[in-house]
């Protein structure tokens, strides 16, 4: 195949010679971040038709394509105005076109169809967000380790800071000095974000990509900034992490309404256990499957099996306490980032029965 076929093969093509209707698809596409190819006839489109990862045929030239009997495929839309009605339909069973889009009604869905073309069928990341039961009971760490073992086993993982009082993301990594966007840059987004867009603004902190909150600043995440970076991290990543505060504003309550698992860390002492049980009700309120895991050491000899069940949640695990972590921290090392200690291993291991989970399901 040649550069030039190859580069016309990753586009969308839009079949039309009309030009009102060339400005509006232009201007979605602009919208989805999507570069289109053109064709302003029929015999013009003809190369590109199998290729193409979506076409979007215009009811000006529905009729000339149905004459000519293009190959049947997948992934064609036509599209026009409720002036093309009622003409429209037949065209469009014609073609086994999978929707016939009427313009501005449907301008959102064609904006939303453009960027799945481009960005493919790629099964939808996990999902994880991870709070604590108490203050201090270690959430933002069990966060971040969570995040790196993925990181370390080629998963492609975005770790997000979704707690504006907490101390920042980065600085558990050690990367805050690393040059990148922070939530500021996307406050005011709205709709769909691309995944690419996305991923080029991020920094990285040893191939782990992270979205944190600058620093000092304690302004509420919009639940719409929220929603629309966790869809497109979704879209382009394997593993997404959250890290979110136990007083959940409407940004946490969105981000655990996606979450595929949701980690309660409840440190295995009574007086945490009783504060856990009042973040509990809001979370699951929130969430469909919430596990605990419940962090050592246990002072009393408290079991996490008698946690979980006071809390009327599974228990996920228990965590043993790690060791100079306080030190490795200030340090600027991300923690679990050797594969050694409590914290590795336990990352490691609900990982592996995480992804275990997921395809048993598929």
């Amino acid at each position: 195949m040649s550069t030039q076929a190859a580069a016309i093969s990753v586009r969308p093509l839009l079949i039309t010679a009309d030009s009102n209707l060339l400005d509006d698809v232009l201007r979605l596409a602009a919208a989805a971040d999507v570069e289109l190819e053109v064709a302003h006839a029929v015999a013009v489109a003809r190369p590109s038709w199998p290729a193409a990862p979506l076409v979007i045929v215009g009811a000006d030239l529905a009729e000339d394509l149905v004459r000519r009997g293009p190959p049947r495929r997948a992934g064609v839309v036509v599209v026009g105005t409720e002036h093309d009605e009622p003409d429209i339909w037949p065209l469009a069973v014609a073609l086994s076109a999978e929707q016939v889009v009427l313009l501005p009604d449907s301008e959102t869905w064609l904006v939303d169809r453009l960027a799945d073309a481009l960005e493919g069928d790629a099964p939808r990341a996990v999902t994880m967000c991870v709070l604590g039961g108490r203050g201090g009971a270690g959430a933002t760490v069990l966060a971040a380790s969570l995040a790196v073992c993925a990181t370390r086993s080629g998963r492609r993982t975005l770790l997000v800071d979704g707690d504006p009082l907490g101390g920042g993301i980065d600085l558990v990594l050690g990367g805050e000095h690393t040059a990148g966007a922070r939530w500021s840059d996307f406050a005011g987004t709205r709709g769909r974000l691309s995944c690419s867009t996305l991923s080029d603004a991020l920094p990285r902190v040893d191939e782990l990509t992270v979205l944190s909150l600058d620093r000092g600043d304690t302004r509420a995440i919009p639940a719409e900034a929220m929603r629309a970076v966790l869809a497109a991290a979704e879209r382009g990543t394997d593993l997404v992490v959250v890290d979110l505060p136990r007083s959940l504003d409407e940004a946490a309550e969105e981000a655990l309404s996606r979450a595929t698992v949701v980690l309660l860390v409840v440190p295995a002492e009574v007086r945490a256990t009783v504060a856990a049980s009042r973040v509990v009700g809001a979370v699951r309120r929130c969430a469909a499957d919430v596990r605990v895991v419940v962090r050592g050491p246990a002072p009393t000899g408290l079991e996490g099996q008698t946690i979980a069940e006071s809390l009327g949640l599974p228990l996920a695990g228990r965590m043993c306490a790690e060791p100079d972590l306080g030190a490795a921290l200030d340090r600027g090392e991300p923690p679990a980032v050797r594969g050694k200690g409590p914290l590795a291993e336990f990352c490691a291991w609900f990982l592996a029965g995480l992804w275990g989970e997921r395809e048993r399901v598929r």
